[in-house]
């Protein structure tokens, strides 16, 4: 016992002499460097990588199911008003109208299908998925059945059509509505994960390079000599690579900032563009219900408010052509559905409905679709410039994190290197 106890009194006394001296001190330094460029660089990695994968599930997945989910949105606002004026142009409807409500059947259907696809991101619509993959088809049934009353002139069919109107209100519409409401949110999240300011990465840098500053101080010290290449080559490294993830971080916080903004806009519009279809099918269901419409009649002056102050709110923003021309076409169709309805309720009720399909340069339905036109210029141009942006950030980080590894493994390496030429001088 006594022996093994002398033993490790000397082992322990060699070990702390080593510590003490100027080689082993040295050999200290030297380690933590390497651990401290190697931690530090790891780090650094992670975080730009974090930055980086949420910008790639933004553009990848978050941004294109967004879209998908206003499609799902537009596509079934759009068939509900072009139902109802298919049906308000008498037997056989228009062989326009009805391939625009086939097609928008169709793309909501295959909007429907991406959303599905994605549900294991955000299982909260899971409820709102099943209704809409659900109800469709009840809903295109009943509009099925009121066309087909319709061309037998059998006044039931009216009944049939509101009762799909109501169906597409009540259940389905909502349901997207909610649908596009979380993948909007998701593409706010992703940009705000990906626009996070780089405190983190600069913190650790930062340490970094007072770590090898203070090493070069003490090296300075005791060995006289000004600089030591290594530590001066490991400085530069970790220099570059600090302001290489700092430069692009900062691109990425610059281009998310506007991204927020982007798709604020790209929401406005979109809002904007759904109300103007659901304005136009209150305003085709109050003349389908002959003399019976008061409640859509009422519902149409309340989204077409809704309208008015979305199309304030786009022209708040950076103005565009087609944003100032949606303004003008809106007060178009205000004044064409205001003789629509006045048409109506003299009981000229032939007339209110040439007014409100006719191709007349005064009429609803130029008004509507010219307002429309707008939109959606509108809305493409603030989604392309959108996922530019994305684009843009992502294209800041390309190539950041292999850069970052390899200075860190060169930090280390020069840092070893620069005290490894000072402890050879102590053999």
């Amino acid at each position: 016992m006594l022996v093994e106890a002398q033993r490790n009194r000397g082992v322990v006394r060699r070990v702390t002499g080593l510590a003490r001296s100027t080689p082993g001190r040295l050999s200290l330094v030297a380690l933590l460097l390497i651990v401290a460029s190697l931690l530090v660089g790891a780090l650094t990695a992670v975080a730009v990588q974090r930055r980086s994968a949420a910008l790639e599930v933004l553009a990848d997945r978050s941004e294109p199911l967004a879209f998908a989910a206003q499609e799902v949105y537009r596509s079934m606002a759009d068939a509900d008003a072009t139902a109802a004026s298919a049906f308000l142009s008498g037997g056989v409807e228009s062989a326009d109208l009805r391939r625009r409500y086939e097609a928008d059947v169709a793309k909501a259907a295959a909007a429907l299908s991406t959303a599905t696809g994605e549900i294991t991101r955000s299982p909260e619509l899971s409820t709102a998925l099943s209704t809409l993959s659900g109800q469709l088809p009840v809903y295109t049934g009943l509009v099925e059945t009121a066309r087909a009353h319709n061309r037998q002139g059998n006044p039931v069919g009216a009944a049939y059509l509101r009762e799909a109107s109501d169906l597409m209100r009540s259940r389905l519409l909502p349901a997207a509505q909610e649908l596009y409401r979380v993948e909007t949110r998701n593409v706010v999240r992703d940009l705000e994960d990906a626009g996070a300011w780089p405190w983190l990465e600069a913190l650790l840098g930062t340490l970094l390079l007072a770590a090898l500053v203070m090493a070069q101080r003490y090296l300075t010290r005791r060995t006289n000599r000004v600089f030591n290449v290594g530590l001066v080559a490991a400085s530069v490294a970790c220099v570059v690579s600090l302001l290489w993830v700092l430069v692009a971080s900062l691109v990425v916080v610059s281009d998310a900032s506007a991204g927020k903004d982007g798709a604020a806009a790209v929401d406005v519009l979109a809002r904007a563009r759904i109300a103007t279809l659901t304005a136009r099918g209150n305003e085709m269901l109050t003349l389908v219900s002959r003399g019976s419409g008061t409640l859509y009649e009422k519902r149409y002056a309340e989204v077409s408010g809704e309208l008015k102050g979305l199309l304030d709110q786009a022209g708040h923003q950076p103005p565009t052509s087609a944003v100032r021309q949606a303004g003008d076409h809106y007060e178009q169709w205000q004044q064409a559905h205001a003789k629509v309805r006045e048409a109506d309720e003299k009981g000229e009720y032939t007339t209110a409905v040439g007014l409100a399909l006719g191709s007349d340069a005064g009429g609803a339905a130029v008004a509507f679709d010219k307002l429309g036109a707008d939109l959606v210029e509108a809305l493409g141009r603030s989604r392309a410039e959108l996922t530019d942006t994305i684009a843009g950030a992502r294209g800041a980080l390309s190539g950041a994190v292999p850069v970052v590894v390899l200075l860190a493994l060169l930090t280390a390496a020069a840092s070893t290197a620069g005290l490894w030429q000072r402890l050879k001088e102590y053999r």
